[in-house]
């Protein structure tokens, strides 16, 4: 067990002098505890042998005070042990958090959301109940048994014989049993994570199906996950419930032999009947060792099965990180990027084939194509959202791997493809990645992205909120205000990918209008299908099966009546239709 709680020693090193303070707590509070037995054996066979009224009294307030002191301990005890339980937790889950943004997207595109939110919440909650009462009741158990067993002894060693004798028992039932309950309740956290993903995927996709009329088919499917779901929590609590009775029979058989041998020992005048109710009191004492065996071992291996699951989470490293970062890096970037034969895989797909570009700085560079031509995954590589081969991706002049992650991603404003906004309000939307900046810098940003008019129309203006993924804005007003996000940080370099396919084409000229005084000075990365939105830009790269087939301005690629132009006429014949319609 000490082994497979090896992951949290750092953690329970930070609480060290706490652990000794309430250890120290636990052991006085079992430690007075005890003495109560010893106290009644004495008033006992006082009376038995002639005492007086004050003598009783004297016993009575002696009991009284080990039963404040013992409260008073006790208090402590629980006070200090279950708040570190608290306070690692706390510090679990800010790891948690910390490490899973640093994971690469590629982390979470294996990764389903509902098995994380699993192991955020049910997981961390048995861990810190393994830290807490867990190791509490561990300490407790063997403190208890320890003093109480002493203490049998010094009365009557024959009568202590007598009551560990079923002990062995308990031992292997505890192992079995404990074992079984681990192994049952990983597979039912792993049961519950794909019940939570199956609950998310269902939440974020209701309206396909309403729209496609699956709602009882779906009811129908979580029905089934849900019960065999229940079926097996079942199966862990006839485990559970099996172990404490199995554990309270062995007492009771304890009980009847120190019955029968010890009302023996009372009769024929080998112990007094004080020794013999004192024995009896810690033989019930030493009840709750052997019943919290059951509980202790049902805490610990639900915690270290959660804990195991948990440590999937840390054991994963990001692929992307600043391993390569030599010891005096850039600070700062001016904006030229260029590929330079890059060859880009993804799953054993390969993507991106000998692409070579250079994009000088301040320059505005279209990227267009096909779906699936490669575009979206080229531009995530300038940023490292995913990680170009050594050397075939360098940002003025520099690879791209030698520049730290914080000083690379500062300098570039990215409004991806799938527009994603924060359940907050709008101004905290189009700040978050300049939450310094002032209020006015975010009208400004808005008014770039034309979505100011919008926001001054909502009942709230800038404090409204946007709601979960931004669903109570329009798809044209989540990218404009997308847009105002990455305007707001004055990059360096700026890319839009398709972040236009929203809006309508007067509305696009209005953005396309303003965010020229934005891309003054600045390298501009612009994906779009539309020729409209791309054909001002210095040069215009057409990528065809993830290569480059074409480059050149708006008219020269015209000219050469290749990819471009077939793209541009279908475009052409699309908006005489929608006129026409």
């Amino acid at each position: 067990m000490l082994k497979r709680l090896q992951p949290l020693r750092p953690y329970l090193a930070r609480y060290k002098v706490q652990f000794v303070l309430g250890f120290a707590a636990l052991v006085i509070t079992q430690a007075v505890g005890v003495t109560v037995p010893l106290v009644i054996k004495a008033a006992i066979d006082s009376i038995a042998h002639g005492t007086t009224p004050r003598r009783l009294l004297d016993f009575a307030g002696l009991l009284l005070l080990i039963a404040v002191a013992k409260a008073f301990f006790q208090f402590w005890m629980r006070w200090i042990l279950i708040g570190i339980s608290r306070d690692i937790e706390y510090d679990l889950r800010n790891d948690l958090f910390r490490h899973l943004m640093r994971l690469s997207p590629k982390y979470y595109t294996e990764t389903r959301t509902g098995d994380l939110m699993s192991k955020l919440t049910n997981d961390l909650n048995a861990v810190r109940n393994l830290v807490g009462p867990g190791i509490m009741y561990s300490a407790n158990t063997v403190v208890i048994g320890a003093l109480t067993v002493a203490l049998m002894i010094h009365l009557d060693w024959r009568l202590t014989l007598l009551t560990l004798a079923p002990l062995p028992l308990a031992s292997i039932a505890v192992k079995v049993f404990g074992q079984q309950i681990h192994d049952r309740f990983e597979k039912i956290q792993a049961m519950y994570s794909v019940l939570t993903e199956k609950v998310r995927e269902n939440l974020a996709g209701v309206r396909v199906v309403r729209a496609f009329v699956q709602e009882e088919p779906e009811e129908a499917l979580f029905d089934r996950m849900n019960q065999e779901f229940v079926d097996n929590n079942k199966g862990l609590i006839w485990i559970s419930s099996f172990l404490w009775p199995a554990l309270g029979l062995l007492f009771a058989v304890s009980v009847l032999l120190i019955m029968i041998v010890g009302g023996h020992h009372v009769i024929t005048g080998v112990i007094t009947v004080g020794t013999f109710v004192a024995f009896n009191f810690y033989l019930y004492s030493l009840f709750f060792p052997i019943i919290a065996l059951g509980f202790v071992t049902n805490l610990v291996q639900r915690g270290l099965a959660s804990l195991a699951r948990l440590w999937l989470i840390f054991d994963a490293r990001p692929d992307i990180d600043d391993r390569d970062v030599p010891d005096h890096p850039v600070q700062d970037i001016r904006g030229e990027i260029e590929f330079r034969n890059l060859r880009f895989s993804y799953n054993g797909t390969e993507i991106l084939k000998n692409v070579s570009l250079q994009i000088p700085t301040g320059k505005t560079v279209a990227i267009v194509g096909a779906t699936g031509s490669g575009k979206t995954t080229l531009v995530n590589l300038v940023p490292r959202l995913y990680d170009a081969p050594p050397g075939s991706v360098l940002i003025d002049g520099v690879p791209i791997r030698e520049i730290p992650l914080a000083v690379l991603r500062r300098h570039i404003g990215f409004v991806p493809q799938e527009t994603f906004l924060f359940s907050n309000t709008v101004r905290e939307n189009i700040k978050f990645g300049a939450p310094e900046a002032p209020d006015s810098a975010a009208e400004r940003a808005a008014d770039i992205s034309n979505i100011l008019p919008d926001i001054l129309g909502f009942p709230k203006g800038f404090e409204t909120m946007v709601g979960e993924r931004g669903l109570t804005l329009s798809g044209g007003q989540k990218q404009r205000t997308a847009i105002s996000r990455a305007v707001i940080r004055d990059p360096r370099i700026l890319i839009l990918d398709d972040a236009l396919s929203s809006v309508d084409t007067y509305t696009e000229e209005k953005i396309l209008r303003q965010l020229t005084q934005v891309m003054s000075g600045r390298t501009t990365l612009l994906i779009s299908h539309r020729v409209s939105t791309i054909r001002n830009a210095d040069e215009i790269v057409v990528l065809h099966d993830g290569e480059i087939a074409e480059r050149g301005t708006h008219d020269e690629l015209l000219a050469l009546n290749g990819h471009y132009t077939e793209l541009y006429n279908k475009q052409l014949i699309e908006e005489e239709l929608e006129k026409e319609n």
